[in-house]
Formats: structure tokens, C-alpha cells, sequence
């Protein structure tokens, strides 16, 4: 078991260590996450394939009378498997833009944008990956959650979209933001949404006094709900079919049908209880964990390529150890 604060450590490189660090800063998810760092890439008969079981139905106790035995019931679990995926990016720098680039190194500059790109691709991932639809993409918690029992909300919605409306439902949201956590087998370590409706959440919290505040492993200040960080999932650059690029919320917020109704401008509220035995990533052992290639100006040829990778996935072994809250309308 591994996390990015303890796999920089174990890195000599200095460069190592500043991309390891970027990516911690860049995500509060990635830097609470543990890593089950079991497999072991290279060599033969070696795989990408992480095996779990999934709890999908507690075991129950009951009372029993005198000469009478107990109703047999085990818990079940259902098999899973998830394969850790290669992801990050590439840069291309001219060496005449890196040699006057002075203090402000472009490297250092595109090395920083390709992590947090990654980073970005990972929390999206983590929401609403599919790999029945993206086999190079692994399964994230909207799919994984459908259908159980810390899937909150899944029937109705609630209407926050304007200020008026913020005012008439905030107590409303709470409450269910309140089922919303007890449903989970713990404490969840974050809160995470997009931000617009983090922004929606934090003003509801403050209505009723329960927005607080602490700081990251880098000193920052983070809004919590009763001390329960906020995670702002951010954006993700989708790119369009003239080659521009739209930035899109890693949760989207998108039109459902509720009922009858077709509603537009509703978004969900994920929590994950982060330990090896309830949401956790999973990795290679090594340095392959997390890896960069700088540019080399010292050879020939004036275009250099540099490139920053990651080799990760999510499991969830009990269901209970991650909920979402569905169909909020901001919007």
C-alpha cells in the first residue's frame, strides 16, 4: 500500500519528486488516495489485472430462542476486476523557446499543465468511467454505484438553481446530504462535486453554520461541510470537431428524466471512505507509479518532446464505501 506522499520518498530525482508533488497539489483526491501497489509489470506471466471481491450484502445477527438454531445468512460478494491504466501526455518545446524562456522554463511550464491535465482525466475518470464503452479508461463511481443501496435521491430532484430557490430548499438539501453520508460504512474523506455545485453547497452549509474550514497537506485553506473537505472534481478539456477545445466538469450536469419530467441542469454529490478495504487506487510496484521524460536539448534536432504518465485505477470493494447524491438542479 502506497500513497503519492510516500512514493515520493522513495524518489532520488529532485524533478521526480516536483511532479509527484504537482500532482498531489493538483488534486485533493489523488493525495488522500492509498495506492494498492500489488502488481508487478514486466516479466513472465505479468498482468495489469487487479481481482477483488465487492461486499454487496452485509452479514446480519439476530436473537435465537432455547433449542432453537439461528436462520443461517452469509455476506455475499460479487467478483471484480480492473485493469490499471496508462494515461497522461505529451508536449513538443523548440529548444531556441526553452533557451529564452529564462526563469519562467517552459518545460517546467508544460510539465505542470500536462500533470494537472492528468489529474483532471483521472477525477473525471474516477466519476464516470466506463470501460465497456473506453476500454482504455477503467469503470468510475456512477457506474459502480447505480442500482445500490448508497445511491441517494436516484427518483426525484431538488431545485437550487437561483438564489430564491437556494433559500426555500437549502434545509431540504442538507437533509439529504445528511442520508447521503450516513448511508456510508464511515466517515468519507471528501466531498466531491463540480464547482458550480460546490459553490451552491458551500452557500447552503453557511445558511445553516456548518461551513468550516482546514488546510491541505500544502498549507491551503479547504471548505468543509462539518469537517468534511469539499473536492472540486474541476474540468476537463473535450476536444471539438473543428479542433478547438471546450472545458467540461469532470461531474457533469446534464438533462435526466425524472419521472415524466425532463429536467434540464442537474449534476450528483460523490463521498468516498478511503482505505484498502472500501475505495482505493490501485498501481505497479516501482517507479512506474508515476513517471516523467524531460525534454533532452543536448542531442540534435531543434523539436524535443517531453511527457508526464501515470499508471492507476480505482477499486471499490464495499459498496458501502462510496455513495452519491443524484439529480440536483443548478442549473
Amino acid at each position: 500500500m502506497i500513497t503519492l506522499e510516500q512514493a515520493k520518498v522513495g524518489r532520488e530525482d529532485k524533478v521526480d519528486q516536483q511532479v509527484i508533488d504537482c500532482f498531489r497539489r493538483s488534486s485533493l483526491l489523488l493525495d488522500k488516495l492509498v495506492f494498492d501497489d500489488a502488481l508487478v509489470p514486466g516479466g513472465a506471466g505479468s498482468t495489469l489485472t487487479y481481482g477483488y471481491q465487492r461486499v454487496k450484502t452485509p452479514s446480519t445477527a439476530a436473537f435465537r430462542e432455547i433449542n432453537k438454531e439461528y436462520e443461517p445468512q452469509e455476506q455475499t460478494k460479487e467478483k471484480h476486476e480492473v485493469e490499471v491504466k496508462v494515461f497522461g501526455g505529451a508536449y513538443e518545446i523548440d529548444r531556441v523557446i526553452e533557451g529564452t524562456s529564462g526563469k519562467a522554463s517552459e518545460v517546467a511550464q508544460q510539465t505542470e499543465a500536462k500533470v494537472k491535465a492528468a489529474c483532471c482525466l483521472f477525477q473525471k475518470t474516477v466519476i464516470d468511467g466506463d470501460s465497456a464503452s473506453d476500454k482504455k479508461s477503467f469503470d468510475g463511481l456512477d457506474k459502480a454505484l447505480r442500482g445500490t443501496n448508497t445511491e441517494i435521491n436516484a427518483g426525484s430532484y431538488i431545485d437550487i438553481s437561483t438564489a430564491a430557490l437556494l433559500d426555500q430548499n437549502y434545509k431540504t438539501l442538507l437533509d439529504l446530504l445528511d442520508e447521503f453520508l450516513a448511508s456510508l460504512s464511515g466517515r468519507p474523506d471528501c466531498i466531491m462535486a463540480n464547482t458550480s455545485m460546490l459553490t451552491k453547497l458551500k452557500a447552503a452549509a453557511r445558511r445553516a453554520g456548518y461551513l468550516t474550514h482546514s488546510e491541505d497537506s500544502f498549507g491551503r485553506s479547504v471548505d468543509s461541510y462539518d469537517g468534511i473537505p469539499f473536492m472540486d472534481m474541476g474540468y476537463y478539456a473535450k476536444k471539438n470537431d473543428n479542433g478547438t477545445y471546450t472545458e467540461m466538469p469532470c461531474v457533469p450536469i446534464q438533462a435526466r428524466t425524472i419521472g415524466t419530467d425532463e429536467v434540464t441542469g442537474l449534476t450528483d454529490i460523490y463521498a468516498p471512505v478511503i482505505n484498502i478495504t472500501g475505495f482505493h487506487g490501485v498501481t505497479v510496484k516501482g517507479k512506474k507509479f508515476v513517471s516523467q521524460y524531460l525534454p533532452d536539448f543536448k542531442t540534435p534536432g531543434a523539436v524535443k518532446k517531453g511527457e508526464v504518465e501515470m499508471l492507476a485505477a480505482c477499486a471499490l470493494k464495499n459498496s458501502r464505501a462510496a455513495a452519491v447524491l443524484r439529480n440536483i438542479k443548478i442549473k
